[in-house]
């Protein structure tokens, strides 16, 4: 067999199984309702200028919101022509599957080159059943998709020695989030350490330079307050700064469940000092959310925890085979994988199926004020406002649909209750009522 089919076949195994996984998880996950405005509404109205050829407003911000003044991201717009093909938020869902199950090749194939073939395989699955790569499978869709096969493709040829590569995966990363400036940096650092003084020099000015531009210049220039709204959260106000960064005691549990996929073995090589930025932004953050291991935080910390790995010369083929059944053991206590193989996840509720008869009574088109909950089922076909923050005085959307009860997001259920409650004083009519939503509509003038 030609070598180069060899490869092939070697590599294409662990990335079509994880995206045969990540797909059908997020896809049934949005078809049972169980994604939403915060994030997915969002994104998808983003990607959905783009593919219009508009700026990448997301009315679910606030009216007229340029999302590129939230976060800057501009490699959503690579997702514009998929989109204008399919345009529907489960696009979003499948780039996202493909994206993170293309990460895990050459995760894989190092591993094989390392260990064996038998080895790499289960390496490469316990790198996608990770912890940190399914919480971005289970929490909707983000831009971080893109920095994890960046980051995997980089690391991993960090580990070779090949450092001109290195960089030049490494670059791409400051169109993805400007966070991953600090990334970037941490990888031109280790370059200077490990021999290549001018590039990772280099690397680690351009990327510090960009940041600072991005946070300062660029993102304040398109966010309608003129702020980057994130860097008021992370400024200490005269506290202790150990205090702030190392309380509560919570956060601890952070560094060592990014250890664990390893079995605690990425501590041994430098690479592992790559996720420390990372891992100081988020426990200096106020926001607990930072500090677990829940939603899609923690993605961009698995490429570097398993090549970290790797690049500790890990000799043991049983190392790899006991990290996959940690993995397994991990996805079993509740990741989102878990559900692949639990059949009642697979049951859409007939709650969900009413709702979707209801929504579809709204014109495409139309305009939309939704709770957290329906507005990412709506973005593809109308512009859609959050509800309760909308209606409002300025925007007076035709349609209003809300969760019966009352969802806690993003305020309170007692808070959404009652702006439902003040609906027909606001003039709207209560059009559908069904197990789960309460539909409203403006009657035209006349």
């Amino acid at each position: 067999m030609p070598t180069p089919l060899r490869r092939l076949l070697v590599r294409l195994p662990v990335p079509l199984t994880l995206f045969a996984l990540y797909t059908a998880v997020s896809v049934n996950r949005h078809r049972s309702m169980l994604t939403s405005g915060f994030d997915l509404g969002i994104f998808t109205q983003a990607v959905r200028g783009y593919a219009e050829l508009r700026a990448p407003v997301a009315e679910l911000k606030s009216p007229g919101f340029a999302l590129l003044g939230d976060h800057f991201h501009p490699v959503l717009a690579l997702l514009a022509p998929l989109y204008r093909l399919w345009p529907s938020p489960v696009t979003l869902l499948v780039a996202q599957a493909a994206l993170l199950a293309l990460s895990a090749v050459p995760v894989t194939t190092l591993a094989t080159e390392r260990l064996g073939r038998l080895a790499g395989t289960s390496l490469g699955l316990a790198y996608g059943l990770s912890w940190g790569i399914q919480g971005a499978v289970g929490f909707d869709f983000h831009e971080i998709a893109f920095a994890v096969p960046l980051l995997a493709m980089s690391l991993t040829r960090l580990a070779r020695g090949h450092h001109l590569a290195t960089a030049l995966w490494a670059l791409p990363l400051l169109l993805v989030k400007e966070d991953q400036a600090a990334t970037v940096a941490a990888i031109g650092v280790l370059l200077l350490l490990r021999g290549s003084r001018r590039l990772g020099a280099a690397l680690t000015a351009v990327a510090a330079l960009a940041g600072f531009l991005l946070i300062t210049v660029v993102i304040p220039a398109m966010n309608p307050l003129g702020t980057y709204e994130y860097l008021h959260s992370a400024r200490g106000h005269g506290e202790n700064p150990f205090a702030r960064l190392l309380l509560p005691l919570d956060k601890a549990w952070l560094p060592l469940a990014l250890l664990a996929p390893t079995l605690l073995l990425a501590a041994r090589s430098s690479i592992a000092l790559i996720a420390v930025p990372t891992l100081l932004l988020r426990m200096w953050s106020a926001n607990e959310s930072y500090w677990g291991t829940g939603f899609h935080y923690s993605a961009v910390l698995m490429p570097v925890v398993f090549t970290a790995m790797l690049d500790a010369r890990v000799r043991h083929r049983l190392i790899a085979h006991a990290a996959l059944a940690v993995a397994l053991a991990w996805t079993a206590t509740g990741l989102p994988l878990r559900e692949a193989v639990t059949p009642d996840a697979w049951r859409v509720p007939s709650p969900v199926t009413t709702t979707e008869t209801v929504l579809a009574l709204i014109p495409e088109g139309t305009a939309v004020a939704a709770d957290n909950r329906f507005a990412a089922a709506l973005t593809a076909r109308h512009t859609v406002y959050l509800f309760p923050t909308h209606p409002s005085q300025g925007i007076r959307p035709e349609w209003v649909a809300v969760s019966d009860p009352p969802g806690r997001s993003p305020l309170p259920a007692a808070e959404n209750l009652a702006a439902r409650e003040a609906l027909p004083g606001r003039g709207y009519l209560l059009v559908a009522g069904a197990p789960g939503i309460r539909l409203y509509r403006l009657p035209p003038p006349g």
